[in-house]
């Protein structure tokens, strides 16, 4: 059924509205949408776990042989390490930030309870939810505190510091450059540079690498065993004095991210917590190991990364090319009814007799009134003429 002009002038404007409403959403979907998505949420929580590398040396100090009365320090081999670490979110967090506490613990298993128990460290953070990087506290204070003692009553000791550098994650669209990182233990930041391009399976990721170091762990922590005076012997030195030894720390640390949304797929570590008279040389081994991220913690991390990736393409690429195509099919077929509808009014409809010159003749069978086909009088030529002529006698 064909449509009145004034009808295709009314779904032409609707098409041109509804097309230009595609449009801008086609556009401002990206802007907000995608902006509140490349954000941290804010009920985070993640559980890595990572193991000693097989094949590589795990060295760890007993600590009861520095005690023991007779007999030098005693480095065990082979251990088997875990390192566990739990991520959570705490207050204060809003739109823009969040506060993160990880709580992360280094095991030996193969003792049981505290006595397998190698270090404990608590952390917290205030970081910008986009870049990652820490945010200055309004009152000129540290932004974080980490913990790695108790008091008397065996409470957690949280000691002020100063963050700076990314942590636990990367920023939305990682890029192949040197990043500012800091290091948990040395309570520095330094600059964890870009490698490599590759694949952990089958996800492109970003491989850093950051090198800490030597460093005096004494200047870091006052704390007793990181400085410790023993008799030589003790220390497998030859001599009856006292020799004071400083724990030093070093590390290299491995990293690959997701760079789309930041995520760290994979992490390790090739630690090196060493007394020396000198940092340069080594004298008793504390811990050596390389930790690396299971298979289950790269898997889980990969499912967070992907699914991530879908939400940024769903909002930031796919809808918006959907409503942008759907738009402009809308708006073109607007313009191109309106400029049909507009090229005449609603012309009269005219009657056309039918063929044989019969008569029009609407239903009923009447004649209608006036038309210019009705049937005419017939009138009998022979009876006027006799009435007139006997009007002449």
């Amino acid at each position: 059924m064909a449509l009145s002009a004034g009808t295709r002038r009314t779904v032409a404007c609707l098409l041109v509205g509804l097309g230009a409403m595609l449009l801008v959403a086609a556009i401002l979907i990206p802007t907000y949408t995608v902006g509140r998505l490349a954000k941290t949420p804010l009920d985070l929580e993640i559980t890595t776990i990572a193991t000693n590398t097989p094949g590589t040396p795990s060295e760890v100090l007993d600590s009861k042989s520095l005690t023991s009365p007779t007999g030098s320090a005693k480095v065990d081999q082979n251990v088997p390490l875990v390192s566990q670490r739990f991520l959570t979110v705490e207050n204060p967090a809003n739109a823009e930030e969040m506060t993160v506490q990880a709580g992360q613990t280094l095991r030996r298993t193969d003792k049981q309870g505290d006595t397998g128990l190698l270090t404990a460290t608590i952390d917290r953070v205030t970081i910008d939810r986009k870049t990652g990087e820490p945010v200055d506290e309004v009152d000129g204070g540290p932004n974080g505190s980490i913990a790695v003692t108790v008091d008397k009553q065996g409470q957690t000791v949280m000691d002020p510091v100063q963050h700076t550098g990314l942590q636990y994650r990367f920023p939305i669209g990682t890029e192949k450059k040197s990043y500012p990182y800091f290091d948990l233990n040395a309570r520095k930041t330094y600059d964890i540079n870009f490698v490599e391009e590759t694949e952990i399976n089958s996800m492109k990721v970003y491989h850093f690498q950051q090198s800490i170091p030597v460093t005096d762990m004494s200047a870091v922590v006052n704390t007793p065993t990181n400085k410790l005076a023993l008799p030589a012997a003790k220390w497998g030195l030859e001599g009856d004095e006292t020799v004071t030894m400083t724990r030093f720390y070093t590390n290299t640390r491995d990293v690959w991210v997701e760079p789309e949304t930041g995520t760290v797929i994979k992490g390790g570590e090739q630690i090196h917590l060493y007394y020396a008279r000198e940092g340069s040389k080594p004298d008793v081994t504390a811990l050596k190991a390389n930790i690396v991220f299971d298979e289950n913690t790269i898997e889980s991390q990969i499912a967070v990364a992907k699914e991530n990736i879908d939400k940024l393409s769903l909002y930031g690429r796919i809808m918006p090319i959907i409503l942008g195509v759907l738009g402009a099919i809308a708006l073109i077929a607007g313009v191109v009814l309106g400029i049909l509808g507009g090229r005449g009014g609603d012309a009269p409809v005219r009657r056309v007799a039918p063929a044989g010159g019969a008569p029009y003749r609407p239903e009923g069978g009447a004649p209608r009134p006036g038309n210019a086909d009705a049937p005419t009088e017939q009138i009998d030529i022979s009876k006027t003429q006799q009435i007139d002529m006997g009007k002449d006698k």
